[in-house]
């Protein structure tokens, strides 16, 4: 089973988002997605940092992706797309209106904020060139098995989510910006602030979700750990890595020594836990009654 790393969902400093690259170009996983998810005013602030990463990756031996946007609303959001298709580098989609600036037939990836929930919608993306798809990560074991076997016969590799706090949902709407009293044309960036997303509790104070710009995430940190066997017994090809701004490196290693046979699934999330600096973790989409569910020994 290999390690993908999806793109980076958090606002960070080109100074840190380039770091992060340069380390993980030595890191133990097979390939990366690059580029912007999540909001395109962001992404003029370390884009001469995109092309150095790529370069850094490749001659790593990496196999390197850009990520289209997960909501494309405006015409320069529109020529952003198409200039992906342009660059000479595979193209991860999470918005379906990027298929419109591919080249007929040209191959491509599918990220996990697509909504393919069954094999009829695996089927049609394949038709259009997908290659790799990585499901949405609120489907349950029995979904995920369909669609790997499904993906197996139609020759497209099947990732699941692997680590990280889950996306969500989208919006047109900055909680940021609303947050701090400012709209989102002039948000002033206040999702910078919160490089792993901004926690938001219930009105009892319990942990609910995490704010990241127009995004909503888990308050959890989803984890394959207790997993792993299970996946790569239905034929799951990867696991997708998203990154974090605290020890996202050694998190890399962690799950390449756990599928490697080295450690067992209690000292990978006992570690987890410690290089995430205490993050919650979850796997009760895959398996349980709740996304915030955890199979493992401190449920």
């Amino acid at each position: 089973m290999e390690l993908t790393v999806g793109p980076n969902q958090f606002f960070w400093k080109a100074e840190e988002w380039g770091a992060l690259y340069q380390d993980l170009a030595t890191a133990p996983v097979e390939r990366l997605v690059l580029g912007e998810l999540v909001c395109s005013k962001r992404l003029p602030f370390y884009q001469n940092a995109i092309l150095p990463a790529l370069e850094t990756l490749v001659d790593a031996g990496k196999e390197v992706l850009l990520t289209s946007l997960a909501l494309v609303t405006l015409k320069r959001e529109r020529k952003m797309t198409a200039e992906l298709a342009e660059a000479g580098v595979e193209v991860e989609i999470n918005d379906l209106t990027a298929l419109a600036h591919l080249p007929e037939g040209a191959r491509f990836a599918v990220g996990p904020l697509v909504n393919v929930y069954n094999e009829g919608t695996l089927a049609w993306l394949a038709t259009k060139g997908a290659k790799r798809v990585c499901l949405p990560p609120e489907l349950p074991l029995a979904s995920v098995e369909t669609l790997v076997r499904a993906g197996q016969e139609m020759g497209l590799a099947v990732e699941v989510w692997g680590h990280g706090r889950v996306p969500l949902a989208i919006s047109g709407r900055c909680y940021h910006a609303r947050l701090h009293g400012r709209i989102k044309d002039n948000c002033l960036f206040a999702c910078e602030d919160d490089p792993d997303g901004l926690e938001v509790d219930t009105t009892d104070g319990k942990p609910f979700l995490s704010m990241n710009g127009v995004q909503t995430l888990s308050d959890s940190c989803a984890s394959m750990a207790y997993q792993i066997e299970t996946l790569r017994d239905i034929g799951v090809s990867a696991l997708r890595l998203s990154p974090q701004s605290v020890g996202f490196v050694e998190t890399c290693g962690l799950y390449r020594r756990r599928l490697n046979g080295e450690i067992d699934a209690d000292t990978l999330s006992d570690e987890l836990v410690k290089v995430s600096g205490g993050m919650r973790l979850s796997d009760g989409f895959l398996t349980g009654e709740r996304g915030a569910d955890w199979s493992g020994k401190a449920a």
